[in-house]
């Protein structure tokens, strides 16, 4: 295959920019020839992505994180929703700080293991959500972009802003926890409005709603563990009116999962989500780990829209 592989050099906190010689001849060993191109900057993955399918890639792989990750497969569609090379496949070698995707999919976290897999898998074809958005201080749902894992409104669009400010010296999920912490001590419960698809709206506080096409997010968290990323739904995990005492006695249950039995979360299957502030307070958005933006927002899932080798 004509392989291009998109690297993110500041991801693992500029690791892989220090390390790219000997990680070329590692992916290099265990998959074979390829191409690569360095990002230059937020949002540029998505230009390299588009621009490699658009001079014939085949398979086009990101190296990084869950954003780079969703930047290089930003580079598949359009606006238009229309697809760039429908034929071709995104492919993963992991790089950063999250590794959130990648849980769900199974790739290994050590790259020769998962360059060696890249080589040999097979191609599966999966869902991605589709999320119109506001951007802070600008029109509503004016913005687009896709996403493969996990979209979400709350405290996880704070906890974005943190974890992105920082080193990330400490490793993805310590980074998050550190990053929950604090977003925790500031952050107030949202009154929101939420349409999932005809169903009549729904009004209440939330500490976080996530829109999940994968399972985890957050460093390891378990958000949605009967999510599947070709089943031609979202899980949409509602976290209530969480309190101080929620969040003390029972706040790691979300990394095995267990959360699911708290009365406080609810989880329905949708294709839509329409999302609103009922207030005059700024809600945040998290999409596949990084913060573009705001609510009011919409999320639909495209059934079976994109190629992945993994």
């Amino acid at each position: 295959m004509h392989t291009v592989v998109i690297v993110n050099p500041r991801s693992a906190g500029g690791k892989t920019e220090r390390n790219w010689p000997r990680m070329r001849e590692v992916i290099h060993e265990q998959y074979g020839a390829f191409e690569h191109r360095f990002t230059e900057g937020p949002g540029d993955a998505t230009h390299k992505a588009r621009e490699a399918l658009e001079a014939g890639a085949d398979l086009v792989v990101a190296l990084g994180g869950d954003g780079s990750i969703n930047e290089v497969a930003n580079g598949f569609f359009s606006a238009a929703k229309e697809k760039c090379k429908p034929e071709a496949a995104l492919g993963i070698l992991p790089a950063g700080t999250g590794g959130d995707f990648i849980r769900t999919l199974g790739v290994p976290r050590d790259l020769g293991e998962a360059a060696a897999h890249l080589k040999n898998a097979k191609i599966r074809t999966i869902d991605v959500g589709r999320l119109a958005f506001t951007e802070k201080s600008g029109a509503p749902l004016a913005q687009t972009r896709h996403f493969v894992n996990i979209a979400s409104f709350g405290i996880a669009g704070l906890v974005d802003e943190y974890v992105n400010k920082s080193s990330k010296s400490l490793g993805g999920k310590v980074s998050f926890a550190l990053a929950t912490l604090k977003a925790g001590a500031v952050y107030k419960n949202a009154n929101v409005r939420i349409t999932l698809d005809s169903a009549p709206p729904r009004e209440g506080r939330i500490y976080n709603v996530a829109v999940a096409n994968g399972r985890y997010f957050g460093g390891g968290m378990k958000v949605a563990p009967d999510a599947a990323l070709d089943d031609g739904y979202f899980d949409v995990v509602t976290l209530g009116n969480f309190g101080f005492g929620d969040l003390l006695f029972r706040g790691l249950d979300i990394y095995s999962g267990k959360h699911l039995s708290n009365p406080k979360v609810m989880v329905h299957r949708a294709r839509r989500i329409d999302a609103e502030a009922l207030e005059d307070v700024v809600v945040l958005l998290d999409v596949d780990g990084e913060q573009p933006g705001q609510l009011p927002a919409q999320f639909e899932l495209l059934p079976n829209a994109l190629r992945v080798k993994a």
